[in-house]
Protein backbone atom coordinates (compact mmCIF):
# COMPACT_ATOMS: atom_id res chain seq x y z
CA UNK A 1 0.00 0.00 0.00
CA UNK A 2 2.66 2.19 1.42
CA UNK A 3 4.38 1.77 -2.35
CA UNK A 4 1.51 1.98 -4.07
CA UNK A 5 0.61 6.01 -2.73
CA UNK A 6 4.30 6.42 -3.38
CA UNK A 7 3.99 5.76 -6.78
CA UNK A 8 1.02 7.55 -7.20
CA UNK A 9 2.32 10.68 -5.79
CA UNK A 10 5.61 10.71 -7.73
CA UNK A 11 3.66 9.97 -11.00
CA UNK A 12 1.10 13.20 -9.75
CA UNK A 13 4.76 15.14 -9.44
CA UNK A 14 5.67 14.37 -12.67
CA UNK A 15 2.69 15.28 -14.53
CA UNK A 16 2.57 18.71 -12.55
CA UNK A 17 5.93 19.00 -14.05
CA UNK A 18 5.42 18.65 -16.80
CA UNK A 19 2.02 20.84 -17.00
CA UNK A 20 4.11 23.28 -15.49
CA UNK A 21 6.87 22.86 -18.10
CA UNK A 22 4.46 22.97 -21.27
CA UNK A 23 2.91 26.38 -19.46
CA UNK A 24 6.27 28.00 -19.28
CA UNK A 25 6.65 27.31 -23.13
CA UNK A 26 3.94 28.71 -23.99
CA UNK A 27 3.66 31.46 -21.49
CA UNK A 28 7.75 32.41 -22.82
CA UNK A 29 5.97 31.89 -27.03
CA UNK A 30 3.31 33.80 -26.26
CA UNK A 31 5.67 36.63 -24.89
CA UNK A 32 7.48 36.89 -28.54
CA UNK A 33 4.73 37.35 -30.39
CA UNK A 34 2.70 40.44 -31.84
CA UNK A 35 -0.53 39.63 -33.22
CA UNK A 36 -2.25 42.98 -34.07
CA UNK A 37 -4.54 43.68 -36.22
CA UNK A 38 -7.26 45.90 -37.05
CA UNK A 39 -9.99 45.58 -34.14
CA UNK A 40 -12.82 47.60 -32.85
CA UNK A 41 -10.73 48.51 -30.02
CA UNK A 42 -7.08 48.32 -28.10
CA UNK A 43 -7.36 47.50 -24.41
CA UNK A 44 -4.41 48.70 -22.29
CA UNK A 45 -3.80 47.03 -19.11
CA UNK A 46 -3.38 49.63 -16.66
CA UNK A 47 0.05 49.60 -13.89
CA UNK A 48 1.61 52.02 -11.44
CA UNK A 49 1.47 55.79 -11.73
CA UNK A 50 2.63 58.36 -9.42
CA UNK A 51 0.39 61.07 -8.67
CA UNK A 52 -1.28 61.06 -12.27
CA UNK A 53 2.21 60.49 -14.12
CA UNK A 54 2.64 56.93 -15.61
CA UNK A 55 5.60 54.95 -14.66
CA UNK A 56 7.60 53.43 -16.99
CA UNK A 57 5.82 50.08 -16.88
CA UNK A 58 2.93 51.84 -17.91
CA UNK A 59 4.32 54.56 -20.21
CA UNK A 60 5.41 51.47 -22.68
CA UNK A 61 1.99 50.38 -22.62
CA UNK A 62 0.49 53.14 -23.22
CA UNK A 63 3.07 54.46 -25.75
CA UNK A 64 2.86 51.02 -28.10
CA UNK A 65 -1.27 51.65 -27.95
CA UNK A 66 -0.79 55.24 -29.03
CA UNK A 67 0.89 53.66 -32.01
CA UNK A 68 -1.35 51.18 -32.87
CA UNK A 69 -4.01 53.09 -32.49
CA UNK A 70 -2.02 55.63 -35.23
CA UNK A 71 -1.43 53.14 -37.69
CA UNK A 72 -5.72 52.78 -37.51
CA UNK A 73 -6.06 49.38 -36.21
CA UNK A 74 -8.41 50.71 -33.70
CA UNK A 75 -10.84 53.83 -33.51
CA UNK A 76 -10.79 53.44 -29.79
CA UNK A 77 -8.15 52.81 -26.78
CA UNK A 78 -10.02 51.28 -23.84
CA UNK A 79 -7.15 51.88 -20.58
CA UNK A 80 -8.12 50.22 -17.33
CA UNK A 81 -7.67 49.96 -13.70
CA UNK A 82 -8.84 51.82 -10.99
CA UNK A 83 -7.88 53.70 -7.85
CA UNK A 84 -5.29 52.31 -5.37
CA UNK A 85 -5.87 53.06 -1.96
CA UNK A 86 -4.13 56.48 -0.99
CA UNK A 87 -3.84 57.05 -4.65
CA UNK A 88 -5.98 60.42 -5.44
CA UNK A 89 -6.57 59.37 -9.33
CA UNK A 90 -7.44 56.02 -10.95
CA UNK A 91 -4.87 54.21 -13.51
CA UNK A 92 -7.09 54.68 -16.13
CA UNK A 93 -7.41 58.85 -15.63
CA UNK A 94 -3.80 59.11 -15.82
CA UNK A 95 -3.16 56.81 -18.81
CA UNK A 96 -6.03 58.84 -20.31
CA UNK A 97 -4.24 61.70 -19.60
CA UNK A 98 -1.04 60.74 -20.86
CA UNK A 99 -2.21 59.82 -24.19
CA UNK A 100 -4.43 62.70 -24.20
CA UNK A 101 -1.51 65.98 -23.81
CA UNK A 102 1.57 63.64 -24.36
CA UNK A 103 0.16 61.50 -27.76
CA UNK A 104 -2.58 63.78 -28.62
CA UNK A 105 -5.21 61.74 -29.06
CA UNK A 106 -8.50 63.10 -28.49
CA UNK A 107 -10.49 61.97 -25.04
CA UNK A 108 -13.32 61.22 -27.64
CA UNK A 109 -11.37 58.30 -28.46
CA UNK A 110 -10.38 57.05 -24.80
CA UNK A 111 -13.08 54.65 -23.09
CA UNK A 112 -11.80 55.21 -19.46
CA UNK A 113 -12.58 51.57 -17.33
CA UNK A 114 -11.83 53.06 -13.77
CA UNK A 115 -13.44 49.84 -11.44
CA UNK A 116 -10.90 47.07 -11.71
CA UNK A 117 -8.88 45.84 -9.18
CA UNK A 118 -6.50 43.25 -10.84
CA UNK A 119 -6.69 42.42 -14.63
CA UNK A 120 -9.61 40.30 -14.50
CA UNK A 121 -11.72 42.81 -13.30
CA UNK A 122 -10.26 45.18 -15.65
CA UNK A 123 -10.73 43.30 -18.62
CA UNK A 124 -14.53 42.09 -17.83
CA UNK A 125 -15.02 45.69 -17.25
CA UNK A 126 -13.85 47.12 -20.32
CA UNK A 127 -15.62 43.73 -22.16
CA UNK A 128 -19.24 44.62 -20.94
CA UNK A 129 -18.66 48.65 -22.07
CA UNK A 130 -17.20 47.54 -25.61
CA UNK A 131 -20.34 45.34 -25.69
CA UNK A 132 -22.81 47.77 -24.91
CA UNK A 133 -21.17 49.79 -28.03
CA UNK A 134 -21.70 46.66 -29.98
CA UNK A 135 -17.43 45.88 -30.35
CA UNK A 136 -15.91 42.56 -29.01
CA UNK A 137 -12.64 42.59 -31.55
CA UNK A 138 -9.79 44.17 -29.19
CA UNK A 139 -5.94 43.96 -29.22
CA UNK A 140 -5.06 43.72 -25.76
CA UNK A 141 -1.56 45.51 -24.47
CA UNK A 142 0.55 44.96 -21.75
CA UNK A 143 3.78 43.82 -21.28
CA UNK A 144 5.10 40.84 -22.98
CA UNK A 145 5.36 37.89 -19.88
CA UNK A 146 1.72 38.95 -19.66
CA UNK A 147 0.49 38.06 -23.05
CA UNK A 148 -0.56 34.63 -22.74
CA UNK A 149 -3.15 35.12 -19.50
CA UNK A 150 -4.93 38.28 -20.89
CA UNK A 151 -5.16 36.25 -24.18
CA UNK A 152 -6.60 33.35 -22.34
CA UNK A 153 -8.87 35.75 -19.86
CA UNK A 154 -10.33 36.81 -23.08
CA UNK A 155 -11.32 34.17 -24.72
CA UNK A 156 -13.00 33.22 -21.50
CA UNK A 157 -14.68 36.26 -21.43
CA UNK A 158 -15.74 35.28 -25.29
CA UNK A 159 -13.69 38.19 -26.72
CA UNK A 160 -12.11 38.20 -30.09
CA UNK A 161 -8.76 39.25 -28.80
CA UNK A 162 -5.41 39.52 -30.57
CA UNK A 163 -2.24 40.34 -27.68
CA UNK A 164 0.34 42.84 -28.92
CA UNK A 165 2.77 43.91 -26.49
CA UNK A 166 4.91 46.19 -25.61
CA UNK A 167 9.01 45.76 -26.80
CA UNK A 168 9.79 48.58 -24.73
CA UNK A 169 9.71 47.74 -20.92
CA UNK A 170 11.87 48.44 -18.56
CA UNK A 171 11.28 44.96 -16.73
CA UNK A 172 13.95 43.08 -18.81
CA UNK A 173 16.76 40.32 -17.47
CA UNK A 174 15.96 38.90 -13.99
CA UNK A 175 12.92 40.70 -13.44
CA UNK A 176 11.48 39.45 -16.80
CA UNK A 177 12.52 35.63 -15.87
CA UNK A 178 10.63 36.50 -12.59
CA UNK A 179 7.88 37.30 -13.74
CA UNK A 180 7.14 34.44 -16.52
CA UNK A 181 7.88 31.92 -13.83
CA UNK A 182 4.87 33.71 -11.77
CA UNK A 183 2.85 33.66 -15.35
CA UNK A 184 3.61 29.84 -15.81
CA UNK A 185 1.92 29.22 -12.56
CA UNK A 186 -1.04 31.88 -13.07
CA UNK A 187 -2.08 30.24 -16.78
CA UNK A 188 -1.27 26.98 -15.35
CA UNK A 189 -3.74 27.52 -12.71
CA UNK A 190 -6.27 29.59 -14.94
CA UNK A 191 -6.35 26.93 -17.89
CA UNK A 192 -7.28 24.60 -14.68
CA UNK A 193 -9.85 25.93 -12.19
CA UNK A 194 -10.89 29.25 -14.23
CA UNK A 195 -9.68 32.91 -14.40
CA UNK A 196 -12.99 33.99 -12.92
CA UNK A 197 -12.85 31.36 -10.47
CA UNK A 198 -8.73 31.98 -9.59
CA UNK A 199 -9.58 35.71 -9.30
CA UNK A 200 -11.99 35.15 -7.03
CA UNK A 201 -9.73 32.64 -5.20
CA UNK A 202 -6.98 35.97 -4.88
CA UNK A 203 -9.44 38.32 -3.91
CA UNK A 204 -10.26 36.43 -0.81
CA UNK A 205 -6.39 35.72 -0.10
CA UNK A 206 -5.89 39.67 -0.49
CA UNK A 207 -8.65 40.52 1.77
CA UNK A 208 -7.79 37.90 4.67
CA UNK A 209 -4.24 39.26 4.47
CA UNK A 210 -5.17 42.83 5.02
CA UNK A 211 -7.52 41.98 7.60
CA UNK A 212 -4.84 40.13 9.41
CA UNK A 213 -2.64 43.12 9.02
CA UNK A 214 -5.23 45.89 10.43
CA UNK A 215 -6.17 43.20 13.41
Amino acid sequence: MFRLARRLVSLVLVVLVVYLGVSFVHVYQASRRDEAAPADAIVVFGAAHYNGRPSPVLRARLDHAADLYKRQLAPTIVVTGGRASGDETSEATASADYLSQRKGIRQSAILREKDGRNSWQSLASAANELRKRGKTKVVLVSDPFHAARIGAMADELGLDAAVSPTRTSPISGQRELRHLGRETVAVAAGRFVGFRRLMRIDTVVVKAREADRSG
